[in-house]
């Protein structure tokens, strides 16, 4: 992917959203709950451009300085290419401007690809959430990434 783009998630984008989550996510949110998280005082979405179309989106729901990190998603065709680890360290940025020193986020123990990316930026495990995840049922680890405030 030579150039990406890299801004705040706005209503018009939820077309394009919803399409990446239903492809990614066994049990995707609806475009009502992004709707309803999009107007939140608490919350902070990005999506990831590569000019034309999104590819990728996440977001955090932040509670005083920690920050759940959900939504983490990126297109199949744009996989492998930096854009998860590129949105993600933005979003981390944002989060710290925002005051926020930990992270954490829940993640399919199947999901060895993100668990290695997760890790490469900082985050450690610290529990499990049984059955988490349905469709398949999968237990989740639950990862933080705590960070100074600089």
């Amino acid at each position: 992917m030579e150039t990406i783009n890299i801004r705040q998630m706005e209503q018009a984008d939820l077309d394009e959203v919803i399409q990446i989550e239903a492809a990614v996510f066994s049990v995707p949110w609806t475009r009502d709950a992004f709707e309803d998280s999009l107007e939140m005082e608490n919350t902070h979405y990005l999506v990831v451009s590569d000019g034309e179309d999104i590819v990728g989106y996440c977001g955090y729901y932040q509670a005083f300085e920690e920050a759940n990190i959900v939504n983490v998603a990126v297109k199949a065709a744009a996989r492998r290419k930096g854009v998860a680890r590129t949105m993600l360290r933005r979003l981390m940025a944002d989060g710290r401007e925002n005051g926020v020193t930990n992270f954490v986020l829940e993640v399919r123990q199947s999901n060895v690809p993100a668990i290695r990316l997760y890790e490469s930026l900082g985050f450690m495990e610290v529990g499990i959430r049984k059955r988490f995840y349905t469709a398949p049922v999968e237990d989740a680890k639950i990862m933080i990434c705590r960070q100074s405030r600089d």
